[in-house]
């Protein structure tokens, strides 16, 4: 996603996202899609077209609650070939590791 197009769509409420899911380019854009309208402005207002968007996004979900990683491992990354195993043993960790790892190392302290 990069288009203020896009962007709309990110921001829209839940029933047009859910609507334009199915049809996002790639598993990552879908899965974000159906979340709700909350998680969806944060990562819009955090992440979204920034300059070092990598960095942020992995630093956006480490620190979502443990249901949200946990959604995404099972949505996105178990879905890849081959499943990206360190980024699913990351986003397994529990909450004060996961922001030790944001803090320290994504970050730079």
């Amino acid at each position: 996603m990069a288009s203020s197009a896009e962007r709309q769509i990110l921001l829209a409420p839940d029933a047009v996202a859910r609507a334009a899911a199915p049809l996002a380019p790639d598993a990552q854009s879908r899965w974000m899609l159906r979340q709700p309208r909350a998680l969806r402005r944060a990562f819009a207002e955090e992440v979204f077209g920034r300059e070092d968007e990598e960095r942020l996004q992995q630093a956006w979900m480490l620190r979502q609650p443990r249901d949200v990683r946990e959604s995404f491992v099972e949505h996105v990354l178990m879905k890849q070939d081959p499943v990206p195993r360190e980024e699913v043993w990351m986003l397994r960790q529990d909450d004060e590791v996961c922001e030790s790892y944001v803090r320290e190392v994504l970050l730079g302290g």
